[in-house]
């Protein structure tokens, strides 16, 4: 029995010298290999497709059509994702709200915290830790009430289905100073690849606060899932800056993502009256150079700024003059729009359209223009089910595209 053994660790060891020195190899192949994999897709894991389709639209690579999925809503403003196949939506006044089995459910989630449903304030983005699955928590911003000022604040909480409410609820993290000001609340959120928790916060209205980063307005924030700071942060240890804060100078992020392969966050963000703008926030202590740089002026005509560039600044990708207030955007991703792989969709809130972005690696191409008209498009994200969702505030309908075969 000893000697079986014996020789049983022997033939072990000499595989495992076998295996490390084919590494590489094997590495290489199973590379070739993964790239070849296609992902299967459930279509129907959210919402069952209709026995018809509607009005036919037609993009530069293929027709479409779009199925409204839920109707009812109240300004929806961001949306997740579950994956037993229900959707978690907010609308701005203040309710969180459930889709389950593919029906809006009556009666809001209880145990939302208070906000301040002024101007652009109001319950507004909402997004799944990676790690949903295993602990459940559910990441949210909102405008903060204080009185008569406010401030976007993050929370995160967990959702009892049998209570139907919001339990175990933690503040992740409140900006300061609080204001009367009801607008540029930022507010999206995102998780990168490596587990970091994104959020932006805008200038409030107060458009220097940009280029002050010792207070919350105008910036992209970083943390850790429970609201701590990461030691790497740019301004960590600084007598400047704050710790939290990832890079600063911009006006007001309504649209982030993350790139599907390098993991980079990428943001939208409105101007003023021109100079929306694509960025890569790839830079650590970045400044973005809102007021001191933009390709847009005032509303009322004047001149914001005479430079559209500046040494140390960043530049966007690309902007729009004029302005078509970006909110909401998601690279394309999967198979189910053949020719869109890799662009970006951005919804549009002044222009009531969907833009998509042409991308050759962070080089901007071209832009296609797609549902003129249809409403004021607040968010936009691909579904695990393989689809583009975007939520319509002007007739309270979340909706998706599907092409025509």
């Amino acid at each position: 029995m000893i000697l079986k053994k014996q020789l049983s660790f022997i033939l072990l060891f000499m595989a495992v010298l076998n295996g490390c020195a084919n590494n590489t190899d094997r590495a290489a192949q199973s590379a070739e290999e993964a790239s070849t994999v296609s992902v299967t897709v459930d279509h129907e894991l959210y919402f069952s497709l209709p026995d018809e389709p509607g009005d036919i639209h037609s993009s530069e690579e293929f027709d479409f059509y779009v199925q409204t999925v839920a109707e009812g809503l109240s300004t929806p403003w961001g949306m997740a994702f579950l994956p037993n196949g229900s959707m978690l939506v907010t609308e701005r006044e203040g309710n969180l709200r459930l889709i389950a089995d593919g029906i809006l459910v009556d009666e809001p989630v209880a145990n939302v915290p208070e906000v301040k449903a002024q101007n652009q304030g109001g319950l507004l983005d909402v997004e799944l830790h990676p790690d949903f699955e295993r602990n459940g928590w559910i990441y949210m911003s909102y405008s903060k009430p204080d009185g008569e000022s406010s401030m976007t604040a993050i929370f995160r909480a967990k959702y009892d289905s049998a209570a139907h409410a919001l339990t175990d609820i933690e503040e992740i993290y409140v900006g300061h100073p609080f204001t009367e000001r009801g607008h540029h609340y930022g507010s999206r959120i995102v998780f990168d690849h490596d587990g970091y928790l994104y959020f932006s916060i805008g200038d409030r209205g107060e458009m220097e606060t940009a280029q002050d980063y010792n207070t919350s307005q105008g910036n992209l924030f970083r943390l850790h899932d429970d609201g701590s700071v990461p030691s790497d942060n740019p301004f960590v240890g600084e007598e400047e800056g704050l710790d939290e804060i990832f890079s600063y100078g911009h006006r007001n992020i309504q649209g982030m993502t993350v790139h599907p392969e390098t993991g980079v966050v990428w943001t939208s963000e409105h101007g003023p009256r021109g100079g929306d703008e694509i960025n890569i926030n790839n830079k650590p202590g970045a400044n973005y150079g809102w007021p001191v740089i933009t390709y847009g002026i005032n509303y009322d005509g004047n001149i914001i700024s005479e430079k559209s560039e500046e040494e140390g600044m960043e530049q966007p990708v690309m902007y729009w003059d004029p302005s078509i207030a970006p909110s909401g955007m998601a690279f394309i991703t999967g198979d189910t729009y053949p020719g869109w792989e890799g662009s970006i969709m951005n919804g549009a809130l002044s222009f009531q359209l969907l833009s998509r972005i042409v991308v050759d690696g962070e080089e901007y191409v071209k832009e296609e223009r797609l549902l003129e008209g249809i409403g004021r498009i607040r968010d936009v994200q691909m579904g695990p089910d393989g689809y583009l969702y975007f939520a319509n505030e002007s007739d309270g309908t979340l909706n998706r595209l599907i092409p025509v075969e």
